[in-house]
């Protein structure tokens, strides 16, 4: 009888939302959640941004228990699609280019967190189809023990003598993320990516250019003197490894903001708990459990950080000059002629 209840419950709220529950129903829903007492993820372990903490607090306040399944973003979209009614998963974390994907393949179920007007427009889909929890922008990861002259641009960085590690532009998309940051920076864009090109060409033919992966051991064994990385992992590394070593600057003439969505799985068993889930994670509670584990959260400027977290974070002053990707279905396009163009325009630079 209890499971019927709670099916006849989840059936009318499911058909409640495209926009964000009024005040009142927010009860409604945690109830609903509280009754379903269960969130399966996908893509969103432990481990990573602190989602630790988030699936804690939703078992200690609500009672809702959770697992996870790690995997890809694309990997949890075939999942979606592929399980369909047999749905295991509920909710999974993509990369920001990997949300329209799964509108389009039909497999998102909408849903408005409360806080939805204090997410940027351009880190929503119009209906909460999906939407970014945190951000992530291209920063350099400098070694002081290695480098005295410590840049704070692009420009900065042509100048120097150290080296600089991005790792393989044809696989890792921080790698390529940063390729387009150093684009945007020389003047170009996503339909035009021959200024960052020709800017790491530069490096390559002067012996700087690292292809070393800017990761933890590499960097603790110093084989990184300036590395190219995502903040969140620049901020992780150099907190592990020694902080008095590293510094994590935002290039100041332009650097690119991406993130991660949190996508509701249609075919979800527990589409109430899911979507109680994603208004948590909006939450201030949830956007700084996110900053605990080094993500900036998408609601930054509207949270006061408590002191021991605002220390893991660069201040939003840092950001002045980070941007978006401004036509996100160009990059898609040229993000996949990207290892091509790096082998004829870069690499051939670096048997020289």
């Amino acid at each position: 009888m209890k499971q019927l209840f709670a099916s006849v419950l989840t059936t009318a709220l499911v058909m409640t939302t495209t926009t964000a529950f009024a005040a009142e129903s927010l009860a409604d829903l945690e109830k609903a959640a509280k009754a379903e007492g269960t969130v399966n993820s996908v893509g969103m372990p432990d481990s990573w941004a602190n989602w630790k903490d988030t699936w804690n607090d939703l078992n200690t306040k609500y009672g809702i228990k959770h697992s996870d399944t790690d995997m890809s973003s694309a990997q949890e979209i075939a999942k979606f699609l592929a399980e369909k009614n047999n749905a295991s998963a509920d909710i999974g974390d993509v990369g920001a280019a990997f949300g329209p994907v799964a509108v389009k393949e039909g497999v998102t179920l909408p849903y408005k967190p409360s806080t939805w007007d204090q997410v940027p427009a351009w880190a929503k889909d119009k209906d909460g189809n999906w939407v970014l929890a945190y951000t992530g922008t291209i920063a350099f990861i400098i070694d002081k023990s290695q480098v005295k002259d410590e840049p704070h641009s692009w420009a900065d960085l042509l100048k120097g003598k150290y080296k600089v590690t991005i790792g393989d532009v044809s696989t890792a998309a921080q790698a390529a993320n940063g390729v387009l940051a150093a684009t945007y920076a020389m003047g170009g864009n996503e339909k035009n990516l021959k200024p960052g090109l020709e800017y790491f060409a530069k490096l390559a033919k002067a012996g700087r250019l690292s292809l070393t992966d800017p990761v933890i051991a590499s960097l603790e064994k110093g084989e990184v003197q300036v590395g190219v990385v995502w903040d969140f992992n620049g901020l992780n590394y150099r907190d592990q490894i020694d902080k008095t070593r590293f510094d994590v600057v935002i290039p100041s003439d332009g650097s690119i903001t991406s993130g991660y969505s949190t996508i509701i799985n249609k075919y979800g068993k527990h589409p109430n708990a899911a979507k109680w889930a994603r208004e948590y994670i909006f939450s201030d509670a949830g956007q700084i459990n996110l900053a605990r584990g080094y993500a900036r959260p998408i609601r930054a400027e509207h949270l006061t950080l408590p002191e021991d977290v605002k220390a893991k974070l660069l201040p939003n002053s840092e950001y002045a000059n980070a941007h978006p990707i401004a036509d996100p279905e160009a990059w898609n396009k040229s993000s996949k002629t990207l290892p091509r163009l790096w082998q004829e325009d870069v690499m051939i630079n670096m048997q020289q």
